[in-house]
């Protein structure tokens, strides 16, 4: 089968989340959250012989094909499947015994980027370079979609939503540009939605680095499939079903997520993280993570040229040390 999408960070990721050491000699259990066309999960596969992976994905499309790519280790007992969102996954995680083995992982990771898969292949409107039906969720049989939203959404909240989850300085001219056109007929296709947005900018606008649109459609897709909303749970969860001394790694790329990470992986490290108000420490007294990334780890200018979709990625990775509590949610934004 032909691969699309090129894993981001892979030597990093490999390294920073490698199953070596005593403990791991005969047995290591890894679960790839966001498993796309397989690529992270086949390279750990592949180097490390000890090691077997639960893979989760909310787009039963990209999981088959990641399962064809992987179905060697599949049939060897080493790879299992989980269509569904992470967030709901982690949440539900004492009742997923038919997937897990019963077993807490010794590693997890999260690559919150969206596949050249769904950009190149999958039909649903993410990119504005095909004409194609403005969809955008990652689970085409539930939420709404994009053109729900553009189509639905009040002149102010839009513009809202754009510049929060893009900072596009051009979303309140976009949104009313959007509004206009639809009041004659509905935007039902990336292309039109692109044209729409093209049109409503400046000319000076129109020829900077980006296409006009290219910020607008991602807070279309992280508001129809709830990604930043979905996080922050999603991590903390993860990080209290891991084993203690297991590794957490998150991959992200835009501020936005990257700070939500940050913040809790902050909190994760502190000794106390108990809000000022609190006159005496309930939160335990010590930390919960040893940070592996002081400084998130980005892509080298190798992979930058050799794989451009990185360009933005960064990677943090903490070491468990004990159950966190929902007090190490604190000061963490979710959108």
């Amino acid at each position: 089968m032909e691969i699309v999408h090129t894993p981001v960070l892979l030597n990093e990721c490999l390294e920073f989340l490698s199953p070596v050491g005593e403990k791991f000699e005969n047995d290591a259990f890894m679960i790839d959250s966001t498993l796309g066309e397989g690529g992270h999960s086949f390279n750990f596969l592949s180097k490390y012989p000890n090691l077997k992976i639960l893979g989760l994905d909310a787009d039963k499309n990209i999981q088959a094909r990641a399962k064809e790519r992987l179905s060697d280790f599949a049939q060897a007992g080493r790879m299992k499947f989980f269509n569904g969102w992470f967030n709901d996954f982690y949440s539900d995680f004492q009742n997923q015994g038919e997937y897990t083995g019963g077993r807490r992982p010794d590693m997890i990771l999260f690559d919150l980027g969206i596949s050249v898969y769904h950009y190149e292949r999958s039909g649903r409107g993410f990119s504005f370079r095909y004409d194609e039906p403005l969809d955008m969720r990652l689970n085409s049989e539930e939420g709404e979609s994009a053109a729900d939203i553009v189509n639905s959404m009040k002149e102010e909240e839009l513009a809202n939503l754009i510049y929060l989850y893009s900072d596009e300085k051009m979303s309140r001219r976009i949104a009313k540009a959007i509004c206009v056109a639809r009041s004659s007929s509905k935007i039902t296709s990336s292309k039109a939605l692109a044209d729409v947005i093209y049109d409503a900018v400046p000319s000076n606008y129109k020829h900077g680095n980006i296409h006009p649109a290219t910020r607008t459609f991602q807070a279309l897709r992280i508001a129809v499939n709830s990604e930043l909303r979905r996080l922050p749970e999603a991590i903390h969860a993860a990080f209290n079903v891991l084993e203690v001394g297991g590794k957490l790694g998150v991959i992200t790329f835009h501020s936005l997520e990257d700070r939500i990470v940050k913040n809790y992986f902050r909190n994760l490290g502190k000794a106390c993280v108990c809000p000022p108000e609190v006159a005496i420490c309930a939160c335990g007294g010590s930390a919960c993570a040893e940070i592996l990334t002081r400084k998130p780890i980005e892509p080298t200018e190798e992979e930058v040229r050799t794989n451009s979709p990185s360009r933005s990625a960064k990677l943090r990775v903490v070491r468990k040390l004990r159950d966190a509590t929902k007090m190490h949610l604190l000061h963490v934004d979710a959108m």
